[in-house]
């Protein structure tokens, strides 16, 4: 036997002490994005909550406040001006950005209902900018801040690489966001800037309320996926804290299924 001693791996716990994020998308506490901040949050990340407008405003509060959010700040991407407040705010506060968790998603509800064909254009664009082109103007905008490296985090989902019936306008729109988060893995990757997008299966959140026929949607996904179960927004959270950590630091330009298999199975 030989006298060789093999050194034991150093353990690495997962810790974001001393990071600070942006997570644009809490709605409710059924969010996947309030997901990703609560588990960010407990493993030591500082945080900056945004919530759409004043109608919302009432439902996100308490939960930033929980969170105990650095920041809190109205960010819709459709009006000019507030993404670029936002990171005006955290330029002032933070001068610095770790990660930015981008879990925000709109189409107009004809377009969202009706055949990708009779999609207008208008509903087409609204629907590419919201939900692809507002990550692409994240990731600029924190570019500057990520000078010791970052993440950039979105959120897709299965109809995006493959037909899921009456996911509609949305799975074109996934399709774009998902290449667009490979592209930008490439360019910013010299940078130590990581992009990545999370894939779940469905999840009854309020975005996922306004597709049609959503509740069989998620039926067969379950009865689909091989362990027969959904994802959870812990599950997500859990995945997300892991991919701004450390820890995940050669993860980049990928697409990370939380899913139960679901998108194994043909």
């Amino acid at each position: 036997m030989s006298d060789t001693v093999i050194a034991a791996a150093p353990v690495q716990l997962l810790d974001l002490t001393g990071k600070r994020g942006l997570v644009v998308g809490v709605a409710n506490e059924n969010s996947i994005a309030y997901g990703c901040a609560r588990h960010c949050r407990a493993y030591g990340a500082e945080l900056a909550v945004t919530y759409l407008n004043e109608k919302a405003e009432k439902h996100v509060r308490p939960l930033a406040e929980d969170l105990g959010a650095d920041l809190f700040l109205p960010c819709d991407v459709r009006e000019p001006g507030q993404l670029e407040a936002v990171f005006e705010a955290i330029t002032a506060k933070w001068g610095r950005l770790d990660f930015v968790i981008h879990s925000i998603a709109f189409a107009n509800r004809e377009d969202l209902h009706g055949r990708v064909v009779d999609c207008s254009r208008e509903g087409f664009a609204l629907a590419m900018d919201v939900s692809c082109h507002s990550f692409i103007r994240m990731a600029k905008l924190a570019e500057p801040l990520m000078t010791d490296g970052g993440c950039l985090m979105t959120v897709s989902f299965y109809g995006g690489r493959k037909v899921v019936e009456h996911y509609n306008v949305m799975g074109p729109v996934k399709a774009a966001l998902e290449s667009t988060t490979k592209y930008m893995a490439a360019e910013l990757g010299a940078k130590g800037i990581r992009c990545i997008a999370l894939s779940p299966g469905p999840l009854k959140t309020r975005a996922a309320s306004g597709i049609d026929r959503f509740d069989e949607l998620m039926e067969a996904a379950a009865a689909k996926a091989p362990t027969h179960q959904l994802a959870t927004i812990d599950d997500c959270g859990a995945m997300a804290a892991f991919l701004v950590s450390d820890l995940a630091k050669a993860v980049t330009g990928t697409t990370m299924f939380i899913d139960g298999g679901y998108h194994i199975k043909g």
